[in-house]
């Protein structure tokens, strides 16, 4: 491990001082902007939306979770018309195909984030009206903001290690923002008197910060393979389904994204309950967090490396046995916060490693979609494998209400036994369930290799 570490030192190295062939440092850096200013506003909802709803709003936590349900499935119904809608734009100006929709966007979703955290002074009804809405509409503006940027890295480059390095990138910036957000959130909504008050305030401070994060991206970041005309065939509900369904690794890794985001986001939103509860202060949260979220840049640093030596595939599986071992065993040890704190670190470490490769994967499977149709979609292609993804954040925010729910949780009081070791379960039981049936997914299924990837590149290139 330690040849590893040295190899991925010299690697980064190489590329500040600009001996790297390809993108260059700064492009790359300004790509994982993009998903740091993301993160600024997403993690938001992962982490504290749900706590908000319950602690702060009043609403029970099964109403909670069906929130959750019904917002994360509108958003992945309007996934793939956004994603279209970009593919199928014309007349494709100096800024490029998707860059320009990374201003625009950013500025709405900010304010939409900071409106999902506020709970009017209404019936109990009218409050769960609004969280309804407010949040169903963030989704959608997330869906502006977030397939083009994930649509972007498509177009910057075709070289499968350079897609890793800006995969790489990317969950560095995901993971930074996760880390700031984790840490810094909750001590400063503490400190305001009325969290009516200090939810709202924060999380607008937070979304500035992504603004200015996205901003960075478009700025400093190049599409070189964008198609000059849109596809021929007519936008329809029929031709997003026929893309879906001619792809079959974009099946593969939707049915894997569902299980490993579940698995992330469902952990995200437990810890908090964790911290106050089974450990006794919520303070503890933002310390644990500094050094688990830390702790998994380490798989971020040696993704390139990785993939390098065993390919993307069975990187991605790795990382998901290092994660499921150290939560299985994380659960049947004792709530002793410098134990857990460990063990959860290294799980960290480990499902930040397919959650990183998979936007190497996605951009791969662009091309496949390319080689076999004849038209090259990056929107649409990008807005179904995002679509799996809400449907895992739809699953996990269902989950944590109704497993709160059904495990006898009641907020701002003094849990039962029982209740802590469901608290627990949540947390560390269902992502290695989740993440177990991930391995098998694409162990046994997902058959674009590496190697006929770069065979795709060298006949997509024949072509033109």
């Amino acid at each position: 491990m330690s040849m590893a570490l040295k190899e991925g030192y010299d690697e980064l190295k190489q590329s500040v001082t600009g001996k790297s062939k390809g993108l260059s440092m700064k492009e790359k850096i300004s790509y994982g902007f993009g998903d740091f200013g993301n993160g600024f506003m997403f993690d938001l909802g992962q982490l504290y939306l749900l706590k908000f709803f319950t602690d702060v709003a009043g609403i029970p936590a099964t109403a909670a979770g069906g929130i959750f349900l019904a917002s994360k499935l509108f958003a992945a119904v309007c996934d793939p018309i956004v994603g279209s809608s970009i593919d199928y734009r014309k007349n494709i100006g100096p800024r490029g195909k998707f860059r320009p929709y990374l201003l625009i966007g950013s500025i709405v979703l900010a304010i939409l984030t900071v409106l999902t955290f506020i709970s009017p002074n209404v019936s109990p009804t009218g409050k769960l009206v609004y969280a309804y809405v407010s949040y169903m509409l963030w989704g959608l503006g997330y869906s502006f903001a977030n397939i083009p940027y994930g649509s972007l890295s498509a177009s910057m480059t075709q070289n499968s290690a350079e897609r890793t390095s800006l995969a790489s990138f990317r969950q560095a910036g995901s993971l930074g923002a996760l880390f700031f957000t984790s840490i810094i959130v909750m001590p400063l909504i503490l400190l305001f008197s009325n969290a009516h008050l200090g939810y709202p305030v924060i999380m607008g401070a937070m979304s500035l910060i992504g603004i200015a994060s996205f901003y960075i991206c478009y700025r400093n970041c190049k599409e070189r393979i964008v198609p000059q005309s849109p596809p021929k065939e007519k936008l329809s509900a029929k031709a997003i389904i026929k893309t879906f369904a001619a792809n079959k690794p974009l099946l593969v890794l939707v049915l894997m994204t569902v299980f490993t985001i579940s698995a992330y986001n469902l952990k995200s939103a437990m810890l908090i309950y964790f911290a106050q509860y089974n450990l006794g202060n919520v303070k503890l949260m933002s310390y644990m967090n500094f050094i688990i979220i830390g702790s998994s840049f380490l798989g971020v640093f040696l993704l390139p490396r990785l993939v390098k030596r065993f390919g993307k595939k069975k990187t991605a599986i790795l990382g998901m046995v290092i994660s499921v071992a150290a939560d299985s065993l994380n659960f049947f040890m004792p709530s002793n916060i410098y134990l857990f704190t460990i063990l959860a670190s290294i799980a960290f470490i480990g499902i930040s490693i397919p959650n990183g490769i998979t936007w190497a994967l996605v951009s791969d499977i662009i091309d496949y979609g390319e080689w076999k149709s004849g038209e090259r979609k990056e929107g649409t292609t990008y807005s179904l494998f995002n679509f799996s993804r809400k449907l895992a954040q739809s699953l996990s925010g269902f989950l944590s209400g109704i497993g709160l729910g059904l495990i006898g949780y009641i907020p701002n009081v003094a849990q039962s036994a029982g209740t802590l070791l469901g608290i627990k379960g949540l947390l560390l039981l269902y992502p290695a369930f989740a993440l177990t049936v991930a391995m098998l997914v694409i162990g046994l299924m997902y058959k674009l290799t590496d190697q006929k990837h770069a065979e795709i590149v060298s006949e997509l290139q024949t072509r033109g």
